[in-house]
């Protein structure tokens, strides 16, 4: 039993690392433009834009959390928009009003859910039962769910939907946006599945350590499923909020957005060889990645130059992180001469 001796202290965990540096930048942007920055109108813009692209984050985090990777999460996203706006254009129209429209809205993200579980269940498959390493298997997929989206679609904007599905990505409760309210729940609730769950023992068990998961009697292959399953889920939701934002769906809409995903779960303290991984740390990682990218926007920094100081932000991380993750891996045993 670990007693307080052997704890980590707080000071050297990833998640306050990331805690210092979003203060950090958050200070640092205010001090260069507190005009344009600490305005509500940003603050209030910086909380509606990173929901969609932070929700990615988690199913990111929950397949890294095994040691695997979710390159799909973009394609599944765009799939599951595309057939939710296919659903409301052609059976509920832009003039649909009241509980008709409510109702259309409410089988739109049922089946855009479906998709998303559907996608996770065969990445699912792809990595558990036929073997298949999952930066491969969902790189394909993802492929795969692109294309889909662009058959249905013809490459063109799918648009013209009642207004009700602005309140997903446009609308605020008490003041609160909704996509902000949405991705706090979502985050929750993940965090509350990895800590407080069998499951999440489990899938933290298997990422540490598969042989020793597998000896003490887990089920490999269904925890896999349902992780994957829980990802594309994840990664539905995060289509919706984009669909509901751009007031359209497309097969490429979000195309940054796998690699912003990966950095923020990685500059989150998620262990990319699986095993160790915290919401929190994600969450002020998103925070961290939007108050950089506000604030170099405001000061009309170049893509180029934001994309060097994301890189640099990221290497600092993970040479930090990289010491705590290799005293946690297996080694192989030298060989011995002769």
């Amino acid at each position: 039993m670990a007693g307080s001796r052997t704890e980590t202290p707080l000071t050297r965990t990833p998640e306050f690392r990331l805690a210092v540096i979003a203060v950090l930048v958050f200070a640092l942007m205010a001090a260069l433009s507190p005009d344009r920055f600490l305005s509500a109108q940003n603050l209030t813009s910086m909380a509606f834009q990173f929901p969609e692209f932070a929700i990615l984050a988690l199913a990111m985090t929950i397949a890294m959390m095994t040691g695997g990777i979710d390159l799909s999460v973009v394609g599944v996203a765009n799939l599951s928009a595309v057939i939710a706006a296919t659903l409301l254009t052609r059976f509920a129209g832009a003039d649909l009003v009241g509980p008709g429209a409510a109702i259309w809205l409410l089988l739109a993200i049922a089946a855009a859910l479906g998709v998303g579980a559907l996608a996770g269940l065969a990445n699912g498959i792809l990595v558990s039962r036929l073997g298949l390493p999952p930066i491969l298997a969902t790189l394909g997929s993802g492929l795969v769910f692109t294309g889909l989206a662009v058959a249905l679609t013809g490459g063109s904007a799918v648009m013209g939907f009642p207004d009700i599905v602005s309140v997903i990505g446009n609308a605020r409760l008490f003041f609160v946006p909704v996509p902000l309210i949405l991705f706090g729940l979502l985050a929750l609730g993940l965090h509350i599945l990895l800590t407080r769950t069998g499951f999440g023992l489990r899938v933290t068990m298997y990422g540490a350590n598969p042989l020793a998961a597998l000896y003490a009697a887990v089920d490999v292959d269904r925890i896999l499923l349902r992780v994957y399953v829980l990802a594309g889920m994840l990664s539905s939701i995060a289509g919706l909020v984009i669909m509901s934002r751009a007031n359209s769906a497309k097969a490429d809409y979000g195309s940054s957005y796998l690699l912003l995903a990966v950095l923020i779960a990685v500059l989150g303290g998620v262990n990319p060889y699986g095993g160790y991984g915290r919401v929190i740390g994600v969450v002020l990682a998103v925070l961290s990645m939007q108050f950089l990218s506000s604030g170099l926007n405001m000061l009309q920094v170049s893509n180029f130059a934001r994309e060097l100081i994301w890189g640099a932000l990221l290497i600092f991380v993970m040479v930090i992180n990289t010491a705590n993750w290799a005293g946690r891996r297996p080694r192989p045993a030298p060989a011995k001469a002769g």
